[in-house]
């Protein structure tokens, strides 16, 4: 038994060194033939011992059915990336990016080098993110899913025959990387599909999210790989040596790389590709600029939904021409009623597009759009369809746009104002409250778990809630009435209110929902301010002095806290019970200013989110891997081999009670 063990570690060692030369290196040292002779042996052998190991090519075959997809937490977040669609753009982010580093080399003991960029192309595919373990076993592949969360793709990765299903490495890893269709692949599988697909990134997509992974191998995926999102191991000091690592470890990295250091170079390389796209073998979208120092990206962090050290720069989105049937009027949270366009159905970048964005009368007029007519079609940064154009020779028996006078949903009278109409019938017009109810709720916002669309239309429907504060007068025994509302999901959801009343004031800023506020700004407003009615009494000269405040943001602050009916509002929220509290850091008595800190295991009274922003508000940088830099270690249940580098470099462990005593 032990000798049938030992070949069979030899054969899967051999097979993938053999796969990862044809696939990857298109440089073969074994025929055909020979390879299916060791791959029949090492079948043979796992069916008749019952070991198979968990990077044997045979994994690969894919030749079973899911019962469904399991729930993946990253290790790391993966980040979208901010985009670009003008080389202005870029121009303006690298004018911050050196701004940042000559501010920081002013102080800094240990200067930041001279900007440089990593370009490469963005690829129009599926994110995967590939955990190996410390042995160097793939144990783990997930989409990205809101960045946080993803769902588990082992079995459907696992027949990416480029994907190495071991590397040589001796710490946890996550590696992030594009699963892609080629041309060549969707050519091969269309000419035997009864249902052809529409285009390489929908076959990806549908490929890796299908529970049949039999017909995940049949669409024959590839893959790239371009970052390690977490390293429990040595960490790098520049993107080119993550890449080279990535290399080295046999990862299919594309072979277009390069080094700029100056917007010149970048655009060059940017017109470079923008030529070749159509003939590569896959598709991109784009191109990625990233900052090769890893030092300069810690330093520069991330907004709330990108790095700072990375853009993506956008090609031209594709347009078609379809003609407009007619236009829908809908009404959004604010109660701005906007027209959609209903079409003629169009393929559009492999998508069917139906509906498409109008904006406002103004810009309806500005382009002569009119029912009956073709119009020019366009997916903004391939995601939004919008009208662009009208073709002038259509016009001929074209119906003019009419807006309407009274609320589609509730039949008030509208008001124009500047561009867009209004329904003023904030109490009643069901789209206005329902759309309010759920962004009140919503996870940055009051965060009110169980609350659904669903839950907030039978609210208004059903028990009359006509305003946010009556969402904290509601009985159990009134949403024992509800649909599909027994005593558990009853209490539950009372008990996700009463809990919303003790919330972070900038969650309650983000909740109140004032135009052009998002999370960051409430957060940012918050910490200048230190409490509401600051906020309530600051003019445009301080609100303007907030970092990322400009005019448009702060005339809306000041014009929301000028209604009296707002006003009310909150002081009834208040009168019920809510308690915004902000929780501002001494920092002249914080022993983490400036600090690297690195977090292990599972902490009870913080998320990792939570921990992460806490320490962050304390002026700390949370690291993912302990090094010689590292000066504190905070280790919760569970600790794994970070606590175990932590004692190895003699770096100072801390429990949560002892990090608890140290901020009071």
């Amino acid at each position: 038994m032990q000798d049938k063990e030992k070949r069979i570690k030899e054969l899967v060692e051999e097979l993938n060194k053999y796969a990862y030369e044809y696939y990857v290196l298109s440089n073969p040292s074994i025929t055909d033939r020979d390879y299916d002779k060791k791959y029949d042996e090492l079948l043979k052998l796992e069916k008749e011992t019952g070991i198979v190991l968990l990077y044997s090519p045979t994994q690969r075959v894919g030749d079973t059915i899911l019962p469904e997809f399991s729930k993946y937490t990253h290790k790391a977040r993966l980040w979208s990336l901010d985009k670009a669609q003008s080389i202005g753009e870029i121009v303006d982010w690298h004018r911050r990016n050196i701004k940042f580093i000559e501010e920081y080399n002013k102080t800094a003991k240990e200067p930041l080098p001279p900007i440089s960029y990593v370009v490469t192309k963005k690829f129009d595919g599926l994110t995967i993110n590939c955990t190996y373990d410390e042995n160097g076993i793939l144990i783990k592949v997930a989409t990205r899913g809101t960045g946080s969360i993803g769902e588990d793709v082992t079995a459907q990765a696992k027949t990416i025959k480029t994907l190495p299903l071991k590397i040589e490495n001796e710490s946890v890893i996550e590696v992030h990387g594009e699963a892609l269709m080629t041309k060549q692949a969707f050519e091969a599988y269309n000419k035997k599909a009864e249902i052809p697909l529409k285009n390489l990134r929908n076959g990806a997509a549908g490929a890796l999210r299908n529970l049949n992974v039999k017909e995940t191998a049949i669409r024959n995926l590839s893959a790239f790989f371009y970052d390690v999102g977490y390293n429990e191991g040595n960490p790098f000091e520049t993107y080119m040596e993550m890449m080279e690592f990535l290399k080295e470890k046999g990862f299919p990295v594309d072979e277009y790389i390069r080094l700029c250091y100056s917007i010149e170079e970048i655009e060059k390389e940017i017109e470079y590709i923008d030529n070749i796209r159509f003939e590569l073998n896959y598709d991109i979208d784009g191109v990625v600029i990233a900052i090769n120092d890893i030092k300069t990206r810690e330093l520069l962090g991330y907004t709330v939904k990108f790095p700072r050290w990375a853009i993506a720069y956008k090609f031209e989105a594709q347009e078609a021409t379809t003609r407009l049937i007619d236009v829908e009027w809908n009404v959004g949270r604010s109660g701005r009623v906007s027209p959609t366009a209903l079409l003629e159905p169009v393929e559009l970048a492999g998508v069917t597009v139906k509906r498409a964005t109008l904006n406002n009368m103004d810009d309806i007029k500005r382009k002569n759009v009119k029912i009956g007519a073709e119009v020019f079609v366009r997916r903004s940064n391939d995601v939004i369809p919008e009208i662009m154009g009208v073709v002038e020779d259509s016009l001929e028996g074209s119906i003019e746009i009419v807006p309407p006078e009274k609320c589609p949903y509730c039949n008030s009278d509208l008001v124009l104002v500047g561009a867009h109409y209004f329904c003023e019938n904030t109490l009643s017009c069901k789209p206005q409250m329902v759309k309010s109810l759920v962004h009140y709720a919503s996870r940055e916002a009051m965060n009110i778990e169980g609350f659904s669309e669903k839950t907030a239309e039978q609210l208004f429907e059903k028990l009359d809630i006509k305003s946010i504060s009556d969402l904290y007068r509601v009985t159990k025994e009134q949403l024992l009435t509800l649909d599909k509302f027994g005593d558990k999901k009853a209490e539950n959801l009372l008990n996700a209110i009463e809990k919303s009343k003790d919330c972070e004031l900038s969650a309650f800023i983000y909740a109140l929902g004032i135009p052009n506020v998002g999370i960051k700004t409430a957060k940012d407003l918050v910490k200048q301010f230190k409490n509401l009615d600051n906020i309530i009494a600051a003019d445009i000269e301080e609100l303007t002095s907030v970092p990322d405040i400009g005019d448009i943001v702060a005339q809306s602050v000041i014009d929301f806290f000028k209604e009296d009916k707002i006003l009310k509002s909150i002081k009834e929220l208040f009168d019920l019970g809510v308690k915004p509290h902000y929780e501002e850091i001494a920092i002249k008595e914080n022993v983490f200013e400036g600090k690297t800190v690195v977090v292990t295991g599972a902490l009870k009274g913080y998320s990792r989110n939570e921990i992460k922003e806490k320490l962050e508000n304390l002026g700390a940088k949370v690291s993912g891997s302990v090094s010689k830099k590292t000066d504190y270690v905070i280790a919760g249940e569970d600790a794994g081999s970070k606590y175990d580098k932590a004692v190895e470099l003699n770096v100072p462990i801390l429990t949560e009670e002892q990090f608890e005593n140290m901020i009071k």
